[in-house]
């Protein structure tokens, strides 16, 4: 089941999509689709299969605006080799605020006077449907309601200089998702899955799930342990190798060029990239 937020009607809308066309859910005007996944896997399950109403021309944007983005770092064997750093003995975890999200086809918005080292990160992004709160890893992974492809921009020089990771994640715009949440029985194994980036059609991101560090049910059940994972947050599980900063000479993103990061069995989310500012 590939679930998400659409615009049509002059509205966004919660839909499902069926054979390439979106059908609106039968819930009231406004509802957002975290509070449809909090209503449990059976009822998303029942609004699905009763949704009539085709959305002729709907085009998705951000599936969700996330009460919290968790973030783990270091995460990928093969991220690490080329970072040169040491294996992290516990998930490395951080937040990204919510306000930087935005959805397919969006853009990505750089401040020159701000950052002038902005990275991509190709990232599985978990779903979370029930609330998970010292979970065991089988408990967590039975928590989530889908999956959805994240890209984590990275301010580099902002990330680095602060000696913390908040602020170089959370600009805005730096959390493109999308474009859709698809359900756990869909995707399969998700330790099982081929990641890409392209950057302007060129391919710099291209592993597998394979080479986490600590698998997606690790993950949350050690995140279940500190705090509180509740229904439409989302984990961010980390990203491989191929980030610009690492590469000999160092690359970066810059207006105009054209970002796309896709999760096999997930979809494909692409993103422009302009400039900007306070001015």
């Amino acid at each position: 089941m590939r679930l998400g937020t659409v615009r049509a009607d002059g509205s966004r809308l919660p839909a499902v999509e069926r054979e390439g066309l979106w059908h609106a859910l039968d819930v009231p005007a406004g509802t957002p689709l975290e509070a449809v996944l909090a209503g449990g896997a059976e009822e998303v399950r029942r609004l699905a299969g009763s949704a009539t109403r085709p959305l002729e021309g709907a085009a998705p944007v951000a599936p969700l605006r996330p009460g919290k983005i968790v973030a783990i770092g270091l995460n990928y064997l093969d991220h690490i080799r080329e970072a040169a750093m040491d294996k992290p003995e516990r998930p490395l975890v951080f937040a990204k605020f919510p306000s930087s999200v935005i959805g397919p086809g969006e853009p990505i918005v750089i401040d020159g006077e701000l950052t002038a080292r902005v990275d991509w990160e190709v990232e599985l992004a978990a779903v979370i449907g029930a609330p998970l709160r010292h979970a065991s890893p089988a408990q967590a992974l039975a928590g989530v309601a889908g999956y959805t492809v994240a890209n984590d921009v990275s301010a580099r020089d902002l990330q680095f200089a602060d000696g913390q990771w908040t602020r170089g994640k959370s600009l805005d715009t730096f959390c493109p998702l999308g474009p859709a949440i698809v359900t756990p029985d869909e995707v399969g194994d998700p330790q099982a899955l081929r990641l890409r980036t392209a950057v302007n059609g060129e391919t710099v991101q291209d592993s597998s799930t394979a080479e986490m560090l600590f698998g997606v049910a690790e993950l949350l059940a050690y995140c279940s342990r500190g705090f509180t994972l509740e229904p439409g947050d989302v984990v961010l599980t980390g990203t491989p190798w191929g980030c610009g900063e690492f590469m000999d000479p160092p690359r970066g993103l810059r207006p105009g060029d054209t970002v796309e990061v896709s999760v096999e069995g997930v979809g494909v989310l692409s993103n422009p990239v302009i400039a900007g500012g306070a001015r």
